[in-house]
Protein backbone atom coordinates (compact mmCIF):
# COMPACT_ATOMS: atom_id res chain seq x y z
CA UNK A 1 0.00 0.00 0.00
CA UNK A 2 1.19 3.18 -1.01
CA UNK A 3 1.51 6.10 1.91
CA UNK A 4 0.32 9.32 0.15
CA UNK A 5 0.94 13.07 0.73
CA UNK A 6 -1.38 14.45 2.99
CA UNK A 7 -2.15 17.91 -0.22
CA UNK A 8 -3.51 15.29 -2.44
CA UNK A 9 -5.74 13.44 0.32
CA UNK A 10 -7.02 17.07 1.49
CA UNK A 11 -8.15 17.86 -2.29
CA UNK A 12 -10.04 14.65 -2.85
CA UNK A 13 -11.63 15.24 0.58
CA UNK A 14 -12.56 18.64 -0.38
CA UNK A 15 -13.76 17.41 -3.92
CA UNK A 16 -15.78 14.35 -2.38
CA UNK A 17 -17.40 16.81 0.72
CA UNK A 18 -18.66 19.03 -2.78
CA UNK A 19 -19.94 15.97 -4.28
CA UNK A 20 -22.19 15.06 -0.90
CA UNK A 21 -23.51 18.45 -0.62
CA UNK A 22 -24.83 18.71 -4.21
CA UNK A 23 -26.32 14.87 -3.67
CA UNK A 24 -27.91 16.38 -0.77
CA UNK A 25 -28.88 19.19 -2.28
CA UNK A 26 -30.70 17.72 -5.25
CA UNK A 27 -33.02 15.43 -2.39
CA UNK A 28 -31.06 11.89 -3.19
CA UNK A 29 -28.51 10.38 -0.57
CA UNK A 30 -27.00 6.75 -0.60
CA UNK A 31 -29.10 3.86 1.32
CA UNK A 32 -26.89 4.43 4.26
CA UNK A 33 -27.54 8.25 4.89
CA UNK A 34 -31.44 7.79 4.06
CA UNK A 35 -33.45 8.06 6.46
CA UNK A 36 -35.98 5.77 6.74
CA UNK A 37 -39.68 6.48 6.54
CA UNK A 38 -42.14 6.01 9.30
CA UNK A 39 -43.76 2.56 9.18
CA UNK A 40 -40.37 1.05 7.41
CA UNK A 41 -38.03 -1.72 9.77
CA UNK A 42 -34.81 -0.54 10.62
CA UNK A 43 -32.02 -2.42 9.42
CA UNK A 44 -28.53 -1.70 11.33
CA UNK A 45 -26.12 -1.55 9.06
CA UNK A 46 -23.55 -4.52 9.15
CA UNK A 47 -19.45 -4.04 8.75
CA UNK A 48 -17.64 -6.75 6.72
CA UNK A 49 -18.04 -9.42 9.10
CA UNK A 50 -16.84 -12.14 6.83
CA UNK A 51 -13.85 -12.13 3.85
CA UNK A 52 -14.65 -13.33 0.17
CA UNK A 53 -13.10 -16.22 1.02
CA UNK A 54 -15.98 -16.94 3.54
CA UNK A 55 -13.87 -16.36 6.85
CA UNK A 56 -15.15 -14.68 9.91
CA UNK A 57 -12.91 -11.23 10.15
CA UNK A 58 -14.84 -10.16 13.07
CA UNK A 59 -12.11 -8.17 15.14
CA UNK A 60 -11.62 -10.86 18.44
CA UNK A 61 -12.43 -8.83 21.87
CA UNK A 62 -9.78 -8.16 24.23
CA UNK A 63 -10.16 -10.98 26.53
CA UNK A 64 -9.64 -13.45 23.56
CA UNK A 65 -6.77 -11.89 22.64
CA UNK A 66 -5.17 -11.97 26.43
CA UNK A 67 -6.41 -15.30 26.28
CA UNK A 68 -4.62 -16.32 23.58
CA UNK A 69 -1.26 -14.70 24.01
CA UNK A 70 -0.90 -16.57 27.16
CA UNK A 71 0.89 -19.35 25.82
CA UNK A 72 3.40 -16.68 23.47
CA UNK A 73 7.04 -16.65 24.41
CA UNK A 74 9.02 -13.90 25.52
CA UNK A 75 9.99 -13.40 21.51
CA UNK A 76 6.76 -14.20 20.09
CA UNK A 77 5.25 -11.42 22.65
CA UNK A 78 7.78 -8.84 21.64
CA UNK A 79 6.57 -9.10 18.05
CA UNK A 80 3.14 -9.83 17.75
CA UNK A 81 2.27 -7.83 20.29
CA UNK A 82 5.18 -5.23 20.99
CA UNK A 83 5.59 -4.72 17.22
CA UNK A 84 9.08 -5.79 17.18
CA UNK A 85 11.36 -7.05 14.36
CA UNK A 86 13.14 -10.40 14.34
CA UNK A 87 16.65 -10.41 12.82
CA UNK A 88 17.06 -11.14 9.18
CA UNK A 89 17.55 -14.41 7.94
CA UNK A 90 16.79 -16.46 11.00
CA UNK A 91 13.38 -16.96 10.66
CA UNK A 92 12.43 -20.32 10.82
CA UNK A 93 10.21 -19.77 7.65
CA UNK A 94 12.64 -17.88 5.23
CA UNK A 95 13.73 -20.48 3.34
CA UNK A 96 10.81 -22.78 3.63
CA UNK A 97 9.74 -24.18 -0.21
CA UNK A 98 6.79 -26.50 0.94
CA UNK A 99 3.30 -25.91 -0.68
CA UNK A 100 1.05 -24.89 1.81
CA UNK A 101 -0.79 -22.09 3.79
CA UNK A 102 0.68 -19.25 6.26
CA UNK A 103 -1.78 -18.22 9.25
CA UNK A 104 -1.74 -16.08 11.91
CA UNK A 105 0.66 -17.14 14.44
CA UNK A 106 -2.05 -15.70 17.10
CA UNK A 107 -5.73 -16.42 16.01
CA UNK A 108 -5.02 -18.95 12.83
CA UNK A 109 -6.41 -16.38 10.80
CA UNK A 110 -5.12 -17.55 7.02
CA UNK A 111 -2.67 -14.84 5.87
CA UNK A 112 -0.48 -16.00 3.09
CA UNK A 113 -0.37 -18.98 0.13
CA UNK A 114 2.90 -20.62 -0.67
CA UNK A 115 2.65 -19.67 -4.60
CA UNK A 116 2.79 -16.27 -3.40
CA UNK A 117 6.05 -16.51 -1.85
CA UNK A 118 9.05 -15.27 -3.80
CA UNK A 119 12.82 -14.79 -2.19
CA UNK A 120 13.73 -11.50 -2.05
CA UNK A 121 16.86 -11.86 -0.65
CA UNK A 122 16.30 -9.13 2.11
CA UNK A 123 16.30 -12.09 5.03
CA UNK A 124 12.22 -12.27 5.71
CA UNK A 125 9.88 -14.61 4.16
CA UNK A 126 8.40 -12.44 1.18
CA UNK A 127 5.26 -12.27 -0.33
CA UNK A 128 3.92 -10.70 -3.62
CA UNK A 129 0.08 -11.04 -2.68
CA UNK A 130 -2.25 -11.76 0.53
CA UNK A 131 -4.73 -14.86 0.69
CA UNK A 132 -7.40 -12.72 1.39
CA UNK A 133 -7.05 -9.33 0.85
CA UNK A 134 -8.99 -8.37 3.49
CA UNK A 135 -7.40 -10.59 5.74
CA UNK A 136 -4.64 -8.07 6.30
CA UNK A 137 -5.19 -4.62 8.25
CA UNK A 138 -2.45 -1.46 7.26
CA UNK A 139 -1.29 1.14 9.14
CA UNK A 140 0.80 3.88 8.60
CA UNK A 141 3.95 3.54 10.40
CA UNK A 142 6.32 6.35 10.97
CA UNK A 143 8.17 4.73 14.48
CA UNK A 144 11.73 4.67 12.91
CA UNK A 145 11.41 8.24 11.45
CA UNK A 146 10.61 6.92 7.42
CA UNK A 147 7.04 6.18 6.38
CA UNK A 148 6.28 3.13 6.36
CA UNK A 149 2.86 0.56 6.51
CA UNK A 150 2.37 -1.62 9.04
CA UNK A 151 0.35 -5.02 8.53
CA UNK A 152 -1.50 -6.75 11.28
CA UNK A 153 -3.78 -9.72 11.28
CA UNK A 154 -7.50 -8.25 10.45
CA UNK A 155 -9.17 -10.41 13.32
CA UNK A 156 -6.57 -10.50 16.45
CA UNK A 157 -4.73 -7.30 14.96
CA UNK A 158 -1.03 -8.87 15.88
CA UNK A 159 1.41 -7.09 14.29
CA UNK A 160 2.91 -9.19 10.96
CA UNK A 161 5.68 -6.64 9.56
CA UNK A 162 5.26 -3.97 6.67
CA UNK A 163 4.54 -3.74 3.14
CA UNK A 164 6.91 -2.39 0.11
CA UNK A 165 6.80 -1.25 -3.27
CA UNK A 166 9.26 -3.57 -4.53
CA UNK A 167 7.84 -6.57 -5.21
CA UNK A 168 7.57 -9.06 -8.13
CA UNK A 169 4.76 -8.56 -11.14
CA UNK A 170 1.81 -8.72 -10.91
CA UNK A 171 0.99 -6.41 -7.76
CA UNK A 172 4.77 -5.14 -7.21
CA UNK A 173 4.29 -5.51 -3.92
CA UNK A 174 6.38 -7.18 -0.70
CA UNK A 175 4.76 -8.35 2.01
CA UNK A 176 7.69 -8.63 4.13
CA UNK A 177 6.77 -10.72 7.41
CA UNK A 178 8.60 -11.68 10.83
CA UNK A 179 8.61 -15.90 10.77
CA UNK A 180 7.36 -15.66 14.44
CA UNK A 181 4.10 -14.10 13.51
CA UNK A 182 3.38 -16.86 11.03
CA UNK A 183 2.43 -20.65 11.54
CA UNK A 184 2.78 -23.06 8.46
CA UNK A 185 0.90 -26.00 7.49
CA UNK A 186 1.61 -27.96 4.92
CA UNK A 187 -0.66 -29.13 2.28
CA UNK A 188 -3.05 -31.89 3.45
CA UNK A 189 -2.03 -31.47 6.97
CA UNK A 190 -5.07 -30.87 9.35
CA UNK A 191 -6.07 -27.40 10.07
CA UNK A 192 -7.29 -26.10 13.08
CA UNK A 193 -10.56 -25.15 13.40
CA UNK A 194 -9.38 -21.17 13.97
CA UNK A 195 -8.13 -21.65 10.30
CA UNK A 196 -10.98 -23.53 8.22
CA UNK A 197 -13.81 -21.17 6.72
CA UNK A 198 -17.12 -20.29 8.54
CA UNK A 199 -20.02 -23.17 7.42
CA UNK A 200 -22.23 -20.95 5.30
CA UNK A 201 -25.78 -21.59 4.42
CA UNK A 202 -27.59 -20.35 1.30
CA UNK A 203 -31.12 -19.31 1.17
CA UNK A 204 -32.97 -17.62 -2.00
CA UNK A 205 -35.50 -15.14 -1.87
CA UNK A 206 -38.00 -13.41 -4.52
CA UNK A 207 -39.76 -10.43 -3.70
CA UNK A 208 -40.25 -7.67 -6.75
CA UNK A 209 -36.87 -6.15 -7.78
CA UNK A 210 -34.13 -7.25 -6.81
CA UNK A 211 -32.13 -4.37 -6.26
CA UNK A 212 -33.85 -3.42 -2.90
CA UNK A 213 -34.20 -7.03 -2.21
CA UNK A 214 -30.28 -7.58 -2.38
CA UNK A 215 -29.60 -4.03 -0.55
CA UNK A 216 -31.84 -4.83 2.75
CA UNK A 217 -30.13 -8.41 2.68
CA UNK A 218 -26.48 -7.23 2.52
CA UNK A 219 -27.32 -4.89 5.74
CA UNK A 220 -28.49 -7.56 8.33
CA UNK A 221 -25.61 -8.82 10.28
CA UNK A 222 -24.28 -12.29 9.61
CA UNK A 223 -25.18 -12.42 5.96
CA UNK A 224 -22.01 -12.35 3.97
CA UNK A 225 -23.06 -12.36 0.34
CA UNK A 226 -26.20 -11.54 -1.42
CA UNK A 227 -26.36 -11.68 -5.40
CA UNK A 228 -29.02 -10.34 -7.81
CA UNK A 229 -29.79 -13.11 -10.12
CA UNK A 230 -32.70 -15.11 -11.74
CA UNK A 231 -34.06 -18.66 -10.66
CA UNK A 232 -37.96 -20.71 -11.15
CA UNK A 233 -37.92 -20.98 -14.72
CA UNK A 234 -37.26 -22.86 -17.97
CA UNK A 235 -35.00 -21.21 -19.86
CA UNK A 236 -31.26 -22.39 -19.46
CA UNK A 237 -29.27 -19.06 -19.90
CA UNK A 238 -32.17 -16.00 -19.59
CA UNK A 239 -30.67 -12.86 -19.34
CA UNK A 240 -32.29 -9.77 -18.05
CA UNK A 241 -34.07 -8.57 -21.07
CA UNK A 242 -35.61 -11.84 -21.37
CA UNK A 243 -36.82 -12.74 -18.05
CA UNK A 244 -38.95 -8.99 -17.75
CA UNK A 245 -40.74 -10.39 -20.95
CA UNK A 246 -42.16 -12.85 -18.77
CA UNK A 247 -42.05 -15.82 -21.02
CA UNK A 248 -39.20 -17.45 -19.28
CA UNK A 249 -40.98 -18.18 -16.19
CA UNK A 250 -38.20 -16.86 -13.77
CA UNK A 251 -38.22 -14.75 -11.05
CA UNK A 252 -35.93 -11.82 -10.00
CA UNK A 253 -34.23 -13.46 -7.00
CA UNK A 254 -31.34 -12.91 -4.50
CA UNK A 255 -29.46 -15.60 -3.17
CA UNK A 256 -28.56 -14.51 0.21
CA UNK A 257 -24.96 -16.43 2.12
CA UNK A 258 -25.09 -16.29 5.99
CA UNK A 259 -23.82 -17.62 9.04
CA UNK A 260 -25.79 -19.76 10.89
CA UNK A 261 -23.71 -18.83 13.82
CA UNK A 262 -25.22 -15.06 13.56
CA UNK A 263 -28.87 -14.83 12.19
CA UNK A 264 -31.27 -17.33 11.75
CA UNK A 265 -33.14 -18.82 8.56
CA UNK A 266 -36.17 -18.27 10.48
CA UNK A 267 -34.83 -14.77 11.20
CA UNK A 268 -34.12 -14.10 7.55
CA UNK A 269 -37.76 -15.25 6.67
CA UNK A 270 -38.68 -12.41 8.66
CA UNK A 271 -37.10 -9.81 7.31
CA UNK A 272 -38.13 -10.66 3.92
CA UNK A 273 -41.85 -10.31 4.61
CA UNK A 274 -41.04 -7.18 5.94
CA UNK A 275 -39.13 -6.39 2.58
CA UNK A 276 -41.84 -6.68 0.57
CA UNK A 277 -45.64 -6.84 0.22
CA UNK A 278 -46.51 -10.72 0.13
CA UNK A 279 -50.19 -10.19 -0.73
CA UNK A 280 -49.21 -9.02 -4.26
CA UNK A 281 -50.02 -11.64 -7.31
CA UNK A 282 -47.81 -10.99 -9.51
CA UNK A 283 -45.94 -7.86 -8.78
CA UNK A 284 -44.62 -5.22 -6.50
CA UNK A 285 -45.97 -2.02 -6.53
CA UNK A 286 -45.20 -0.23 -9.98
CA UNK A 287 -43.71 -3.62 -10.99
CA UNK A 288 -46.00 -5.93 -12.39
CA UNK A 289 -45.39 -9.57 -13.82
CA UNK A 290 -44.94 -12.90 -13.36
CA UNK A 291 -40.74 -12.11 -13.13
CA UNK A 292 -41.48 -9.76 -9.53
CA UNK A 293 -43.62 -12.43 -8.05
CA UNK A 294 -43.44 -13.25 -4.20
CA UNK A 295 -41.67 -16.65 -3.96
CA UNK A 296 -39.39 -18.83 -1.33
CA UNK A 297 -36.96 -21.31 -2.71
CA UNK A 298 -36.22 -23.61 -0.61
CA UNK A 299 -32.77 -26.07 -0.66
CA UNK A 300 -33.77 -28.67 1.96
CA UNK A 301 -36.28 -30.37 3.38
CA UNK A 302 -35.34 -28.26 7.02
CA UNK A 303 -35.69 -25.09 4.87
CA UNK A 304 -39.07 -25.97 3.14
CA UNK A 305 -40.80 -26.89 6.72
CA UNK A 306 -39.47 -23.86 8.10
CA UNK A 307 -40.98 -21.61 5.46
CA UNK A 308 -44.41 -23.34 4.91
CA UNK A 309 -44.74 -23.14 8.76
CA UNK A 310 -43.79 -19.43 9.00
CA UNK A 311 -45.92 -18.43 5.86
CA UNK A 312 -48.69 -20.22 7.37
CA UNK A 313 -48.07 -18.42 11.01
CA UNK A 314 -47.74 -15.04 9.44
CA UNK A 315 -51.22 -15.60 7.57
CA UNK A 316 -53.20 -16.07 10.91
CA UNK A 317 -51.01 -12.89 12.61
CA UNK A 318 -53.29 -9.87 12.53
CA UNK A 319 -51.05 -8.44 10.32
CA UNK A 320 -52.53 -10.53 7.31
CA UNK A 321 -55.71 -11.19 8.94
CA UNK A 322 -57.79 -10.08 6.12
CA UNK A 323 -55.65 -10.29 2.86
CA UNK A 324 -54.20 -13.33 1.38
CA UNK A 325 -50.54 -14.41 1.50
CA UNK A 326 -49.31 -15.03 -1.96
CA UNK A 327 -45.72 -16.07 -1.46
CA UNK A 328 -44.71 -19.85 -3.30
CA UNK A 329 -42.58 -21.71 -1.37
CA UNK A 330 -40.79 -24.08 -3.96
CA UNK A 331 -37.40 -26.06 -4.53
CA UNK A 332 -34.76 -24.23 -5.35
CA UNK A 333 -33.44 -24.96 -8.76
CA UNK A 334 -30.55 -23.53 -11.07
CA UNK A 335 -29.66 -19.93 -10.02
CA UNK A 336 -28.90 -17.65 -13.08
CA UNK A 337 -26.09 -14.69 -11.74
CA UNK A 338 -27.90 -11.30 -13.08
CA UNK A 339 -25.77 -9.20 -15.29
CA UNK A 340 -22.94 -7.08 -13.57
CA UNK A 341 -24.91 -3.80 -13.69
CA UNK A 342 -27.13 -5.65 -11.93
CA UNK A 343 -25.05 -6.77 -8.69
CA UNK A 344 -24.87 -4.17 -5.34
CA UNK A 345 -26.80 -1.26 -7.80
CA UNK A 346 -27.95 0.51 -5.03
CA UNK A 347 -24.35 0.64 -3.12
CA UNK A 348 -23.29 1.81 -6.94
CA UNK A 349 -26.20 4.30 -7.60
CA UNK A 350 -27.93 5.48 -4.69
CA UNK A 351 -31.64 5.12 -4.14
CA UNK A 352 -33.51 2.63 -2.35
CA UNK A 353 -36.78 0.75 -3.05
CA UNK A 354 -40.17 1.68 -0.98
CA UNK A 355 -40.99 -0.95 1.62
CA UNK A 356 -44.29 -2.03 2.46
CA UNK A 357 -46.07 0.24 5.33
CA UNK A 358 -47.25 -2.85 6.90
Amino acid sequence: MRTVDAAPVAIVLLFAAGLLTLRFASGKTSPVDATPSAGEPQVAKSPVSHSASGYDIRPLSQDRIEQLSKDLTAEERAILLDKGTERPFCGTLVDNKKTGIYVCRLCGLPLFNSEDKFTSGTGWPSFFQPFDKNHIHYEDDSSLGMKRVEIMCTRCRSHLGHVFDDGPPPTGRRYCLNSIALKFYEKGEQLPESSKPTKVETAYFAGGCFWGIEDRFQQIPGVIDAVSGYMGGVSPNPDYKQVCSGDTGHAETVRVSFDPQQVTYEELLDWFFKFHDPTQFNRQGPDIGSQYRSAIFVTSDNQRDQATEFVSKLQRSARFRNEHIVTEVAKAEVFHEAEDYHQDYHRKHGGSCPLPQK
